[in-house]
């Protein structure tokens, strides 16, 4: 009990916690990726025109976080550099699409936020790609 109220935690269980939260976030989001990638026709004629750089180019946009960068987040490569794209993608889909939404249609783009600002913050931890390089 007095280890489950315990505010201190060791290496391994970071690492394992961040290698979770990588795995959960990047295929969780690479379904939302794959689902706009093989859908690409139908998707960019009313996909949201971010910035005015045309329904198309955002959707491409879209698909490159949401799938590409998603991927390098499951093995751990460039964790932070690819997290920055999946951040702005869901900054854009809370506070632009949803209009601040939180708790309903925007719930789960607030929970990808929390979570790739946790990667972006954090990093990768040990068991990942980057990890085994920096050794």
């Amino acid at each position: 009990m007095k280890k489950l109220l315990s505010t201190h935690y060791n290496a391994f269980s970071f690492n394992t916690a961040m290698l979770v939260l990588r795995l959960a976030m990047g295929m969780l989001m690479m379904s939302h990726g794959y689902d706009k990638l093989v859908h690409f026709n139908e998707k960019k004629a009313v996909f949201y025109n971010f910035l005015s750089l045309g329904s198309t180019t955002s959707l491409m946009l879209c698909i490159f976080a949401e799938f590409f960068c998603a991927l390098f987040v499951v093995i751990g490569l460039f964790t932070r550099l690819v997290a920055v794209p999946l951040v702005a993608v869901m900054s854009i889909a809370v506070f632009s699409v949803h209009k601040m939404d939180f708790f309903d249609t925007g719930e789960a783009a607030s929970l990808y936020l929390a979570g790739y600002l946790v990667l972006l913050l954090c990093g990768p931890g040990r068991a990942s790609v980057d990890g085994i390089a920096s050794k």
